[in-house]
């Protein structure tokens, strides 16, 4: 591990003196635009956190846990999030939470601003993150883990189902239930590496039996249970209608399930549905939602125990935890034909 930088290196790496670095931090509107970004790239470079050293006192923990969400709306992360704060706060720490709204930049500068708050740990969501927020991790060489999603080349210790293999369990559930014209729908997969890895393992199940998702039937929208109405309102103005559409998690499930009852559609007499989750309402909807489940209780009372133990000792690759997906199968779907 590379020695943490000073602000001295940064002032070295962007060519000023180390007052100038000071009052880009502290009055940033005194220094020219040009200079600010030298300053940044050097920061990023390094892996500089302002004042943490000096902030730190051998032996103290300030008690905290850093917790970076892709989004607080819904209830995607709801359990997740709250089984790690219970269980963490069994053990005398209380959460520090932000969400970067699917954006890899922003998390980058949210974890900077919590190791400047000197978090005792952090803990971010799937596998897949910006370099620099890596690079800054590693050379802070602050205990982090991964949640939500399990992958053997993730640069931490992660806590979690692989999403590939979640996606195949659906995606071979439909496909054996007989349906050939699948739809699916789906949130941008940039910067998600966790619908991407569904979608993966959702188009290799069908394809294992001949199945391909053609382009009318690829529905791309935001985690919305309103942009999921619209884009199901879009499909059924298509020529063709799916037989089966798979959502890349309940919360766009319940939206077609809407969608579908507002156009007058049955299911799954008309069209059979699937989720991904088994979020907490998934099982009361009506007709109940087929899905998925990723146990995100089980998941952040482990991730607490970990968090908590590599506070004690350093987290190993080895240690990463992998929940098998378990396929729930409710009323929303049915055999095809």
């Amino acid at each position: 591990m590379s020695k943490k930088a000073d602000i001295i290196a940064v002032a070295r790496a962007a060519k000023v003196s180390a007052s100038t670095v000071s009052r880009s931090f502290n009055h940033p509107e005194l220094v020219k635009p040009s200079t600010r970004k030298k300053i940044d790239r050097a920061v990023r470079k390094l892996g500089y956190i302002r004042n943490r050293a000096a902030q730190t006192i051998h032996g103290i923990r300030s008690g905290t846990v850093g917790v970076i969400v892709p989004t607080i709306d819904h209830t995607i992360f709801a359990e997740l999030i709250q089984s790690v704060s219970d269980a963490l706060e069994e053990q005398g720490f209380t959460i520090l939470l932000a969400s970067h709204g699917y954006d890899l930049q922003r998390e980058y500068a949210l974890t900077r601003k919590m190791l400047e708050h000197r978090v005792d740990a952090m803990a971010l969501i799937g596998t897949a993150h910006a370099e620099e927020t890596t690079d800054l991790l590693q050379r802070q060489n602050i205990p982090t883990l991964l949640l939500w999603n399990h992958g053997a080349r993730a640069p931490f210790p992660c806590v979690g189902a692989d999403n590939a293999e979640t996606g195949r369990v659906i995606g071979a559930h439909i496909a054996a239930l007989g349906h050939r014209d699948v739809a699916v729908l789906f949130p941008p997969v940039a910067d998600n590496d966790r619908a991407s890895q569904r979608l993966q393992g959702v188009e290799a199940a069908l394809a294992e039996q001949g199945i391909v998702i053609h382009a009318p039937f690829r529905l791309e929208t935001r985690y919305s249970v309103e942009a999921a109405k619209d884009a199901v309102a879009q499909l059924l103005e298509g020529r063709a209608l799916p037989t089966a559409l798979i959502c890349g998690n309940d919360v766009l499930a319940w939206g077609a399930l809407h969608g579908l009852r507002k156009a007058g559609l049955a299911v799954p007499q008309d069209m059979s549905v699937t989720g991904i989750g088994d979020f907490r309402g998934s099982r009361s909807f009506e007709p109940a939602l087929t899905t998925v489940r990723i146990p995100a209780r089980q998941i952040g009372a482990r991730a607490a125990a970990m968090i908590s133990q590599a506070l004690q000792a350093p987290l190993e690759q080895r240690q990463s935890v992998r929940f098998a997906p378990e396929l729930i199968v409710r009323e929303t779907c049915r055999r095809c034909g």
